[in-house]
């Protein structure tokens, strides 16, 4: 198996910084627009740019797998942008974010106003919830559990990086660690650009942002 396998959330995106806002006054979020386009705030690509300062200090991967998601992309062309060597890198569209279908993009305000129903069932029923045209989380760690297989055969011994979204990081725990569904809200938020590392089934560290300081403001 990979000598280690390190997984980091994206940088800030716009969304989240339109989730943060509307947190403050209630407001809803609904873009209309598909999620995977959505790019990096100010805030994110400064944040990407202290992880990949991070990564390069610690050892460089050898190996990188990225969502295709465009969120996840810039983080990484900033992470790599901060480092001495070209990994591997490959994406992978298995560690796109969770798929919410029709409710894409939404926060709970807004799909309360428009899928009330919906709305009482993503707060019910967590983490089986599927939304319509959407995933569950148990899809999203099928996907997961997936690309960890592939890394273990193809990548022994080497230095892994997967750069991705909150949802996979958490699935990563759940995978490596055995970490049952109902027991993973302990570990939230996955916060933006933190690092998460597993030797083995080991976990070294998980969500940590210390390399970002006073960059999370």
């Amino acid at each position: 198996m990979p000598s280690v396998i390190i997984a980091v959330r994206h940088g800030q995106s716009a969304s989240n910084a339109a989730f943060d806002e509307a947190a403050a006054t209630g407001a809803a979020v609904d873009p209309g627009e598909p999620d995977h386009g959505t790019p990096l705030s100010p805030l994110g690509r400064r944040q990407a740019t202290e992880l990949g300062r991070r990564l390069s200090a610690e050892g460089a991967p050898e190996v990188v797998r990225c969502s295709p998601y465009r969120r996840a992309v810039q983080t990484w062309e900033l992470i790599a942008a901060e480092l001495d060597v070209a990994p591997e890198f490959r994406l992978e569209a298995r560690l796109r974010d969770r798929e919410m279908g029709t409710l894409s993009g939404m926060n709970l305000t807004a799909i309360r106003e428009r899928f009330p129903e919906e709305a009482e069932a993503l707060v019910s029923r967590r983490y089986s919830y599927r939304a319509p045209e959407g995933e569950s989380i148990p899809d999203v760690a099928g996907r997961v559990r997936e690309v960890l297989a592939n890394l273990h055969a193809e990548c022994a011994g080497r230095r892994v990086l997967i750069v991705a979204h909150d949802a996979v990081v958490l699935m990563v725990k759940h995978v490596i660690e055995g970490v049952p569904l109902d027991s993973l809200d302990a570990f939230l938020p996955v916060r933006n650009a933190s690092v998460s590392a597993w030797r083995g089934t080991r976990p070294e560290i998980f969500n940590d942002v210390g390399h970002l300081g006073s960059v999370t403001f």
